[in-house]
């Protein structure tokens, strides 16, 4: 500001000329030279992206034909677990009913013959007593209610002694079925929770398949789509034809284990009714054996008290008749002196 302005700049002009500017034409390839440059990369741009789509649906079919195998294999897995645990399950059930069938006829058996034994005792008991009876008839009294009240104390113990014993039995083998569901119910879950979590590693794995194979588009997205549409369509029916043949087989072995739990149990029961049957008719019998010894023993009593009745009465007449002479004798004395 402080200084003075700059003086304004002086324009020279060329000199005019009436003749015309000449352009000469120069000979150059470098136009042609590009064009044919750009030419070939355009070329190779599309063989490039024509290669790369080529890839892209062939890493498409491969990883879908890898999915594809995995269902298969995952449903083919299911389906052996499903068939061994069925088989497994019949053959814990039939080995249940075996071993309960075995328990309810060896049950019977030894019921059955504790059932002999305490008709035996009984008998044997009876009969002693009987002979006791006849033994000790005058001593009727004191005797008689002590040895009854010692023979009743002896058979309340003898009772309760095997009514301890079949509580303790049938205690044990409740004790022992709940320990087998219990045990059943926990494998059943510890399987279903192994079932669900290689369930869901499969599904997560298919996930990120599929992510991953969506990420690999690119210029080719149609031609891509078509085949993963052909692809996901053809994964699901295999898919939906796994998931049939699994609840298919499901099914089936949930039927056969219907079957056989049902079978077990009417052999189960058949046998139990069967050894209930037999110890009615042994308890029928023992009970028969008993009271037709006891009646025995009461008439073999009746007897004897019979003929020692007899035997007094004799004896008492024979003395009426020796009293009766001794007094004709004394008075047919007496009259003769």
């Amino acid at each position: 500001m402080g200084r003075g302005s700059s003086p304004a700049p002086q324009v020279i002009q060329a000199p005019s000329s009436d003749k015309e500017t000449e352009f000469t034409k120069v000979p150059d390839q470098s136009l042609d030279t590009q064009t044919a440059l750009d030419e070939a990369a355009a070329k190779q741009a599309r063989l490039n992206m024509e290669l790369g789509a080529e890839l892209d649906r062939t890493n498409a079919e491969f990883f879908t034909g890898q999915d594809l195998r995995k269902i298969r294999g995952t449903g083919a897995e299911n389906r052996l677990s499903t068939i061994t645990a069925g088989e497994q399950t019949r053959k814990t059930i039939r080995t249940q009913g075996q071993e309960n069938r075995a328990q309810t006829a060896e049950t019977g058996l030894q019921y059955r013959k504790g059932l002999e034994t305490a008709g035996a005792q009984d008998r044997a008991l009876t009969r002693v007593t009987g002979q006791e009876t006849r033994a000790t008839r005058g001593e009727e009294g004191r005797q008689t209610r002590a040895t009854q009240a010692q023979l009743l104390r002896g058979q309340e113990r003898q009772i309760g002694q095997r009514g301890m014993q079949e509580r303790a039995a049938i205690r044990t083998s409740g004790q022992e079925t709940r320990d087998i569901r219990r045990t059943e119910g926990a494998e059943e879950r510890l399987s279903e929770q192994r079932r669900g979590l290689e369930q869901r590693a499969g599904i997560r794995e298919t996930g990120l398949q599929q992510r991953a194979g969506t990420r690999e588009t690119g210029r080719q997205q149609r031609a891509l789509t078509r085949v993963t549409g052909q692809e996901d369509r053809a994964g699901t029916r295999v898919r939906g034809q796994e998931e049939r043949a699994g609840i298919r087989t499901t099914g089936t072995e949930q039927r056969a284990l219907r079957r056989t739990s049902g079978e077990e149990t009417r052999a189960t029961t058949r046998v139990t009714g069967q050894e209930q049957r037999a110890g009615i008719r042994t308890t029928g019998q023992e009970e028969r054996a008993g009271i037709r010894t006891t009646g025995q023993e009461q008439r073999d009593t009746i007897s004897r008290q019979a003929q020692e009745l007899r035997a007094t009465d004799l004896q008492r007449e024979m003395f009426r008749r020796y009293k009766e002479n001794r007094d004709f004798e004394q008075a047919r004395g007496s009259y003769r002196v």
